[in-house]
């Protein structure tokens, strides 16, 4: 059976690390698209614990559902403004978040239409920084031969991580968050991020 996921918003380290272990990714792109996933939502460290960034997307109407690589980004409303204020706010004072700053501020400026493109673009670009081989096909589904990734993309889904700790801008006044998402592990470590998601691994629950 082929291992199918859909690209998620700035990806978690469980994500991360799940790709890493895979020879090719299998992106799935006519899934129907659900909300409160990942796909639309990350989760950043601030200075009170977790804050979650949520793209908004178009409302289609006249369908009970729409598929993957169909959903539109909306932009009736500042999200990339507040969503990369808010980054500089969480990772300003990381080591490492000037360095790796211009790579992520165009996802923030530029106008792509389509959520599953965006997301595969920022995938792309952090595999590219972390200097990690990334091999990915986009595939349709076909129950006969695919099994779906679901619990990396689920949002309300338990995942147990084996994570090492590393020092986290906030961690003094709430304590170290695992799994959270990926401008976490780059901005804190720096270069060092590439071994740290190749070390990393979960179990579901």
């Amino acid at each position: 059976m082929i291992s199918v996921v859909c690209p998620t918003y700035l990806p978690n380290v469980v994500y991360f690390a799940w790709i890493c272990s895979q020879k090719k990714v299998s992106f799935i792109s006519n899934s129907h698209f659900q909300k409160q996933t990942f796909r639309s939502r990350t989760t950043i460290y601030g200075s009170n614990g977790k804050l979650n960034l949520t793209i908004p997307v178009v409302h289609k109407k006249e369908k009970d559902y729409i598929l993957e690589n169909r959903v539109e980004i909306a932009y009736d409303e500042a999200w990339q403004k507040q969503h990369w204020n808010s980054i500089c706010s969480c990772y300003g004072s990381s080591p490492y978040f000037e360095y790796y700053e211009t790579d992520y501020s165009s996802f923030y400026h530029e106008k792509i239409t389509h959520l599953f493109s965006l997301n595969l673009k920022i995938i792309e670009k952090t595999m590219q920084l972390l200097e990690i081989p990334f091999n990915f096909n986009i595939v349709e589904w076909n129950d006969q031969k695919m099994e779906r990734m679901d619990d990396l993309i689920n949002s309300k889904k338990n995942l147990q991580i084996n994570q090492t700790r590393y020092n986290q801008v906030f961690e003094n006044k709430m304590g170290f968050i695992p799994n959270l998402n990926i401008l976490d592990v780059i901005f804190n470590l720096g270069p060092n991020a590439s071994e740290y998601i190749k070390k990393a691994n979960y179990k579901s629950s």
